[in-house]
């Protein structure tokens, strides 16, 4: 499909957020886009109006957009429930997943490898969240995909360090995470839901400390929640 200014404004908007080019809570300049795009205020506002659907921007009456903020509030709910929709969202892809599906992670994951071996922290962050975006896809449940999308923006974000290893334990880590997503593939194929949940639990437990690194200036700590409610809720029912 050929590119218009309206799909590279919503791509680049998306891109930006993810990848902290655009920081939390920034406001976004609805004239400014609309003379760097060549587009009237119209289209750029049906833009705003869908990311803000899909959770990237939030629009303030009177007071214009701004990239969705991450505050305590925010980041403890993240960790409250990322364990149990991930696990949720694994099982049914389990169940429903496609060939073509299966096929499209796989490419996703080469991307991701040959980022992870270059170490291009953007371009890790942009494949890792097309990765598990995939998984929302194949899960195929109109009421987890709107919440895997939503959560995967502050994974994205929250998750930079992860990408970008200032140490060797960090970089085996990475290399870890690279191993569990060729997992994930194995485990589908083979259509092993136990496998898929297990892996998941494995696969945030990877990430959780280097999240910690980033959110820790706030006085905030994922050990406050990972182990909590959300994951006992889990464990009952796996």
């Amino acid at each position: 499909m050929a590119k218009t200014p309206k799909s590279n404004l919503y791509e680049d908007l998306k891109r930006q957020i993810l990848t902290m080019e655009l920081d939390p809570d920034a406001d976004l300049d609805e004239a400014s886009l609309s003379e760097k795009y060549g587009l009237s205020r119209t289209p750029v506002r049906d833009i705003f109006r869908r990311l803000a659907g899909e959770g990237y921007i939030d629009i303030r009456e009177n007071r214009g957009a701004r990239v969705i903020p991450m505050n305590h509030s925010t980041l403890r709910n993240f960790f409250l429930v990322a364990p149990m929709i991930y696990a949720a969202i694994g099982r049914l892809a389990v169940q429903n997943f496609k060939p073509a599906q299966l096929s499209d992670l796989k490419q996703t994951q080469e991307r991701f490898r040959a980022a992870s071996e270059n170490m291009d922290a953007l371009a890790m962050v942009l494949e890792n969240n097309r990765f598990h975006e995939i998984f929302g896809e194949m899960s195929g449940n109109v009421y987890m995909q709107p919440s895997l999308g939503r959560l995967l923006i502050d994974h994205a974000r929250i998750g930079h360090t992860f990408f970008r290893p200032r140490n060797e334990d960090m970089r085996r880590r990475l290399r870890l995470a690279v191993e569990h997503h060729d997992g994930f593939i194995a485990a589908l194929g083979a259509h092993d839901e136990d496998a898929v949940v297990d892996l998941v639990f494995e696969h945030w437990e990877l990430s959780r400390e280097n999240m910690e690194m980033f959110i820790a200036p706030q006085g905030l700590k994922a050990d406050a929640f990972v182990g909590g409610p959300a994951t006992q809720l889990l464990e009952k029912s796996s």
